[in-house]
């Protein structure tokens, strides 16, 4: 399984009501969350980013709240992976559960820059900015992982078994 698409870099410490504000979560509709991600400190995020293009960040990534609507409308706006040297945990399982992939590395995310075109292989691990020809290495999901991403997520998965 891999991922292809141009970057968008962010700092450390993004928050869940960062990627997508608290006052947008009075809908059920993923496809509404999407259209408000990372607006409130990245406005043209959404009219900017392309079906697959990949997110790259800070340390932290996914603090604050517990919302699953963070990962949800990530991955319903076309963000194909997020890169970053640490996970808030309850994100990090969030997006496990909706299938959603996401890598820690921290010397990827600290070199990889805005614009760069990234391409990822969830099977190793293996990070390659193609704009720099730099390659890095992620903890690869291990086959249980992989097989809830594959599936959509955990419920998914599950109703696959």
């Amino acid at each position: 399984m891999n991922a292809q698409g141009t970057v968008h870099k962010y700092g450390d410490n993004i928050d869940t009501d960062a990627i997508v504000a608290a006052r947008y979560l009075n809908t059920a509709s993923a496809e509404e969350l999407a259209t408000h991600c990372m607006e409130d400190i990245d406005p043209g995020f959404v009219q900017r980013m392309k079906k697959g293009d990949i997110l790259v960040a800070g340390q932290n990534f996914g603090c604050g709240s517990s919302r699953e609507h963070a990962p949800l409308a990530l991955k319903t706006a076309g963000i194909s992976c997020v890169i970053v040297p640490s996970f808030a945990r309850i994100f990090y399982r969030n997006s496990i559960n909706i299938g959603f992939p996401i890598l820690e590395s921290a010397q990827a995310a600290a070199e990889i820059q805005n614009g760069h075109e990234v391409e990822v292989d969830f099977d190793t691990g293996k990070i390659v900015d193609k704009t720099t020809g730099k390659t890095y290495q992620a903890q690869p999901f291990p086959p249980f992982i992989q097989n809830i991403i594959q599936a959509g997520g955990l419920l998914n998965a599950i109703n696959n078994k």
